[in-house]
């Protein structure tokens, strides 16, 4: 396969788009795909990965690794992923800040840990360990969180900046996960937002959510919000281009739809690029 370098705004490589991604002729700067359902599989899945790499770059996000969890590190899956990385080309390695697995019991949920030194320097050292055991470097997203686990001490955003200062990795910044967490927790999306370590953000998620009655649901099967867009707008303008996925996976529409959402990502960091180029060239006029 290829090895490319990801950058500019992607999307899920996902099974309802199969019989079209490789024909297409729309911009798409890197797939994204979810490592899980490549180790240990083969089969159509994989025979696509590895015609989509040759094209894109990839880029995988975990969600099974437990970074926060307890339970020792799966050596044989670690092993399958290293090599399915080394096969994809992928420079980086992401998954979440979070525990997904008891006494080997899988929860299929990404459930928060408690927000505390303790913690942090647990997780940090799980972060080590796996970056050590895939020879590449991790970045960590911000989940959506439901409860606040007990023997939390410190606010989310500071933990966060605890486990990436700790681990000395990257962060990748889910916009939707901050503002749902916001709204549900009466915090203004904003504050939250610039609580995180947004300078350490090598890869950012845009995805939709959905109302239960009094809780927004993070299920990445809409639209992105309008104010979810203005704080991705404003970390852009802060920070510069970021590796921006727009995740779509579950009502998952047709390719063109999806894309049409990621374009307007891609407008965001053109817009911020050209202000930036003329306010360096109004500096250099003066």
């Amino acid at each position: 396969m290829g090895k490319h370098t990801v950058h500019g705004v992607g999307i899920g490589l996902r099974r309802e788009h199969y019989g079209e991604i490789l024909q297409c002729s729309r911009t798409i700067d890197f797939l994204e795909i979810i490592p899980e359902n490549f180790v240990r599989h083969g089969g159509r899945p994989l025979e696509m990965l590895r015609q989509c790499a040759e094209r894109w770059a990839i880029a995988a996000h975990g969600v099974s690794m437990s970074l926060g969890g307890r339970d020792d590190l799966d050596e044989g899956y670690a092993t399958g992923l290293a090599q399915l990385l080394d096969v994809c080309g992928s420079e980086r390695y992401t998954d979440h800040l979070c525990y997904a697995a008891i006494d080997g019991v899988s929860y299929f949920d990404l459930l928060p840990l408690p927000f505390s030194t303790a913690s942090a320097r647990h997780a940090a050292g799980r972060i080590t360990q796996v970056r050590d055991r895939l020879r590449r470097p991790i970045a960590v997203e911000n989940i959506s969180y439901y409860a606040t686990m007990p023997g939390s001490s410190q606010a989310e955003g500071a933990f966060i900046h605890e486990v990436v200062e700790r681990a000395d990795c990257g962060l990748l910044l889910d916009v939707n996960n901050v503002y749902v967490n916001a709204i549900n927790h009466d915090r203004d999306p904003f504050e939250m937002l610039w609580e995180l370590p947004t300078e350490r953000a090598v890869q950012i998620h845009l995805a939709g959510h959905v109302r239960e009655g009094v809780r927004l649901i993070d299920n990445h099967g809409a639209a992105v919000n309008d104010t979810v867009w203005a704080m991705y707008r404003a970390v852009i303008e802060r920070h510069g281009p970021i590796a921006t996925l727009l995740e779509w996976d579950t009502n998952i529409p047709a390719l063109d739809r999806v894309l049409d959402e990621a374009d307007k990502a891609r407008a965001i960091q053109q817009a911020c690029a050209d202000a930036r180029r003329s306010v360096t060239r109004e500096k250099l006029g003066a």
